[in-house]
Protein backbone atom coordinates (compact mmCIF):
# COMPACT_ATOMS: atom_id res chain seq x y z
CA UNK A 1 0.00 0.00 0.00
CA UNK A 2 1.29 3.84 -0.59
CA UNK A 3 2.54 4.90 2.76
CA UNK A 4 0.36 8.40 3.57
CA UNK A 5 1.08 11.68 2.47
CA UNK A 6 3.41 13.03 5.26
CA UNK A 7 2.65 16.09 6.63
CA UNK A 8 5.19 17.21 9.52
CA UNK A 9 9.18 16.62 10.17
CA UNK A 10 10.37 15.64 13.38
CA UNK A 11 14.17 16.30 14.17
CA UNK A 12 16.57 15.39 16.51
CA UNK A 13 19.03 18.12 17.48
CA UNK A 14 22.56 17.10 18.53
CA UNK A 15 24.14 15.73 15.49
CA UNK A 16 21.10 16.23 13.33
CA UNK A 17 20.98 19.78 13.27
CA UNK A 18 23.66 20.60 14.73
CA UNK A 19 27.42 20.62 13.86
CA UNK A 20 28.62 17.19 14.49
CA UNK A 21 32.18 17.99 14.74
CA UNK A 22 30.92 20.23 17.39
CA UNK A 23 30.33 17.74 20.06
CA UNK A 24 34.48 17.57 20.16
CA UNK A 25 34.04 20.78 22.25
CA UNK A 26 31.92 19.79 24.89
CA UNK A 27 34.99 18.15 26.76
CA UNK A 28 36.90 22.10 26.92
CA UNK A 29 33.42 23.63 27.55
CA UNK A 30 33.05 21.60 30.62
CA UNK A 31 36.97 22.74 31.21
CA UNK A 32 36.09 25.93 31.20
CA UNK A 33 33.24 26.08 33.39
CA UNK A 34 35.30 23.40 36.09
CA UNK A 35 37.79 26.19 35.93
CA UNK A 36 35.14 29.00 36.92
CA UNK A 37 34.23 26.04 39.76
CA UNK A 38 37.84 25.88 40.93
CA UNK A 39 37.51 22.11 40.16
CA UNK A 40 39.52 19.80 38.29
CA UNK A 41 38.79 19.55 34.84
CA UNK A 42 38.99 15.81 34.16
CA UNK A 43 36.96 15.11 38.02
CA UNK A 44 34.50 17.65 36.82
CA UNK A 45 33.85 15.75 33.13
CA UNK A 46 33.86 12.65 34.34
CA UNK A 47 31.08 13.70 37.12
CA UNK A 48 29.09 15.35 33.95
CA UNK A 49 29.02 12.43 31.61
CA UNK A 50 28.26 10.12 34.38
CA UNK A 51 25.23 12.03 35.25
CA UNK A 52 23.81 12.54 32.03
CA UNK A 53 21.09 9.67 32.29
CA UNK A 54 19.81 12.39 35.09
CA UNK A 55 20.66 15.60 33.83
CA UNK A 56 18.17 14.96 30.48
CA UNK A 57 15.30 14.43 32.40
CA UNK A 58 15.92 17.13 35.09
CA UNK A 59 16.24 15.16 38.10
CA UNK A 60 18.70 18.43 38.81
CA UNK A 61 16.93 21.22 38.44
CA UNK A 62 17.82 24.50 35.89
CA UNK A 63 21.56 24.85 34.97
CA UNK A 64 22.40 26.83 38.47
CA UNK A 65 21.30 23.62 40.39
CA UNK A 66 22.87 20.86 38.20
CA UNK A 67 26.19 22.90 38.38
CA UNK A 68 25.82 23.41 42.36
CA UNK A 69 25.21 19.44 42.88
CA UNK A 70 27.84 18.45 40.20
CA UNK A 71 30.22 21.04 42.05
CA UNK A 72 29.46 19.28 45.74
CA UNK A 73 29.70 15.92 44.33
CA UNK A 74 33.33 17.00 43.55
CA UNK A 75 33.95 17.96 46.71
CA UNK A 76 33.69 21.82 45.74
CA UNK A 77 31.28 24.54 47.64
CA UNK A 78 30.96 27.31 45.45
CA UNK A 79 29.74 30.58 46.24
CA UNK A 80 26.84 32.53 45.22
CA UNK A 81 28.98 34.78 42.78
CA UNK A 82 30.63 31.41 41.68
CA UNK A 83 27.89 29.85 40.74
CA UNK A 84 26.67 32.40 38.80
CA UNK A 85 30.08 33.13 36.92
CA UNK A 86 30.30 29.33 36.19
CA UNK A 87 26.82 29.37 34.34
CA UNK A 88 27.56 31.94 32.42
CA UNK A 89 30.99 30.28 31.49
CA UNK A 90 28.35 26.75 30.89
CA UNK A 91 26.34 28.13 28.84
CA UNK A 92 28.44 30.07 26.60
CA UNK A 93 30.36 26.46 26.11
CA UNK A 94 26.52 24.84 25.63
CA UNK A 95 26.31 27.63 22.41
CA UNK A 96 29.24 26.41 21.45
CA UNK A 97 28.25 22.97 20.79
CA UNK A 98 25.06 23.62 19.65
CA UNK A 99 26.14 25.76 16.35
CA UNK A 100 24.39 24.83 13.50
CA UNK A 101 24.94 22.18 10.74
CA UNK A 102 26.20 23.76 7.18
CA UNK A 103 22.89 24.01 5.85
CA UNK A 104 20.36 22.80 8.14
CA UNK A 105 18.34 25.38 8.50
CA UNK A 106 18.52 26.65 5.09
CA UNK A 107 16.81 22.84 4.88
CA UNK A 108 14.27 23.44 7.83
CA UNK A 109 13.36 26.40 6.06
CA UNK A 110 12.74 24.60 2.63
CA UNK A 111 10.64 21.93 4.16
CA UNK A 112 8.14 24.96 5.79
CA UNK A 113 7.97 26.30 2.68
CA UNK A 114 6.91 23.12 1.12
CA UNK A 115 4.35 22.67 3.60
CA UNK A 116 5.64 21.10 6.44
CA UNK A 117 5.16 21.07 10.10
CA UNK A 118 8.57 21.08 12.26
CA UNK A 119 9.02 19.27 15.12
CA UNK A 120 12.22 18.68 17.33
CA UNK A 121 12.78 15.86 19.60
CA UNK A 122 15.90 16.40 21.88
CA UNK A 123 17.53 14.29 24.63
CA UNK A 124 19.01 17.40 26.22
CA UNK A 125 19.74 19.02 29.49
CA UNK A 126 18.65 22.44 31.13
CA UNK A 127 20.93 25.01 28.82
CA UNK A 128 19.12 24.26 26.08
CA UNK A 129 15.93 24.50 26.68
CA UNK A 130 17.07 27.70 28.93
CA UNK A 131 18.82 29.08 25.71
CA UNK A 132 15.90 27.35 23.35
CA UNK A 133 14.45 30.98 21.83
CA UNK A 134 17.14 33.01 21.61
CA UNK A 135 18.96 30.29 19.24
CA UNK A 136 18.99 30.28 15.31
CA UNK A 137 16.70 27.32 15.72
CA UNK A 138 13.45 28.50 17.11
CA UNK A 139 12.06 30.97 14.30
CA UNK A 140 11.84 27.17 12.55
CA UNK A 141 10.64 24.53 15.09
CA UNK A 142 6.93 24.78 15.08
CA UNK A 143 6.70 22.14 18.32
CA UNK A 144 10.13 21.38 20.18
CA UNK A 145 9.99 18.63 22.89
CA UNK A 146 12.60 18.55 25.57
CA UNK A 147 13.37 15.60 27.39
CA UNK A 148 14.63 18.10 30.33
CA UNK A 149 11.10 19.50 30.40
CA UNK A 150 9.25 16.52 29.58
CA UNK A 151 11.22 14.18 32.34
CA UNK A 152 11.34 11.01 29.91
CA UNK A 153 14.07 10.03 27.38
CA UNK A 154 14.32 8.56 23.77
CA UNK A 155 12.93 6.07 23.01
CA UNK A 156 10.11 6.48 25.39
CA UNK A 157 7.36 6.40 23.51
CA UNK A 158 5.69 9.24 25.04
CA UNK A 159 7.73 11.71 23.22
CA UNK A 160 6.59 10.73 19.99
CA UNK A 161 3.13 11.02 20.99
CA UNK A 162 3.14 14.26 22.26
CA UNK A 163 5.53 15.38 19.51
CA UNK A 164 2.91 14.67 17.18
CA UNK A 165 0.21 15.22 19.26
CA UNK A 166 1.20 19.05 19.60
CA UNK A 167 2.42 19.52 15.97
CA UNK A 168 -1.79 18.04 15.31
CA UNK A 169 -0.74 15.53 12.81
CA UNK A 170 -1.24 11.68 13.26
CA UNK A 171 2.37 10.05 14.31
CA UNK A 172 2.22 8.04 10.82
CA UNK A 173 2.00 11.15 9.13
CA UNK A 174 5.65 12.20 10.58
CA UNK A 175 9.01 11.47 9.13
CA UNK A 176 11.67 11.49 12.04
CA UNK A 177 15.38 12.52 11.15
CA UNK A 178 18.04 11.66 13.72
CA UNK A 179 21.82 10.45 13.90
CA UNK A 180 21.05 7.26 15.67
CA UNK A 181 21.69 7.96 19.00
CA UNK A 182 19.55 6.78 22.13
CA UNK A 183 17.75 4.42 19.89
CA UNK A 184 15.78 6.85 18.25
CA UNK A 185 14.64 5.65 15.11
CA UNK A 186 13.43 2.35 16.81
CA UNK A 187 11.13 4.53 19.16
CA UNK A 188 10.18 6.86 15.85
CA UNK A 189 9.43 3.31 13.91
CA UNK A 190 7.34 1.65 16.79
CA UNK A 191 5.17 5.08 17.17
CA UNK A 192 4.32 4.89 13.63
CA UNK A 193 6.87 6.97 12.57
CA UNK A 194 8.80 7.11 9.46
CA UNK A 195 12.40 7.27 10.69
CA UNK A 196 15.40 8.73 8.68
CA UNK A 197 18.92 8.03 9.28
CA UNK A 198 21.26 11.06 8.72
CA UNK A 199 24.65 8.88 8.33
CA UNK A 200 27.26 11.95 9.11
CA UNK A 201 29.63 9.91 7.11
CA UNK A 202 31.71 13.10 6.44
CA UNK A 203 32.31 13.37 10.14
CA UNK A 204 34.66 10.45 11.23
CA UNK A 205 34.73 9.57 14.69
CA UNK A 206 31.56 11.23 15.72
CA UNK A 207 29.69 8.00 16.43
CA UNK A 208 31.75 8.06 19.46
CA UNK A 209 29.50 10.38 21.24
CA UNK A 210 26.72 8.57 20.27
CA UNK A 211 24.91 7.23 23.52
CA UNK A 212 22.42 4.10 23.50
CA UNK A 213 23.12 3.49 19.73
CA UNK A 214 20.15 2.30 17.55
CA UNK A 215 20.37 -1.12 16.60
CA UNK A 216 17.62 -0.49 14.27
CA UNK A 217 18.83 1.12 11.18
CA UNK A 218 16.08 2.86 8.97
CA UNK A 219 15.83 1.85 5.07
CA UNK A 220 15.78 5.62 4.43
CA UNK A 221 18.93 7.41 4.68
CA UNK A 222 20.88 10.80 3.93
CA UNK A 223 24.25 11.48 4.80
CA UNK A 224 23.33 15.38 4.77
CA UNK A 225 20.24 17.50 5.75
CA UNK A 226 20.62 19.16 2.14
CA UNK A 227 19.28 15.99 0.47
CA UNK A 228 16.58 15.30 2.46
CA UNK A 229 13.63 17.45 0.49
CA UNK A 230 14.54 15.71 -2.26
CA UNK A 231 13.84 11.81 -0.30
CA UNK A 232 10.49 12.98 0.98
CA UNK A 233 9.32 14.02 -2.30
CA UNK A 234 11.08 10.66 -4.02
CA UNK A 235 9.05 8.36 -1.31
CA UNK A 236 5.75 9.59 -2.10
CA UNK A 237 5.15 12.97 -1.03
Amino acid sequence: MRPLPSRAVVFDFFGTLTDPAAEQERRPAFAATAGVLGIDPDVFYTAMAGSFPQRIVGAYGDTAATLLAVAKACGASPTPATLEAAVRTHHAGAERVRRPREGALDTVGTLRRLGYRTGLLSDCSSELCEAWATTPYAPLIDVPVFSWRERRRKPDPALYATVAARLGVPANECWYVGDGGSREHDGARRAGMRPVLVTNVAYPGVAAFRTDPDGFIPPHKVDELSELPALLSYSGD
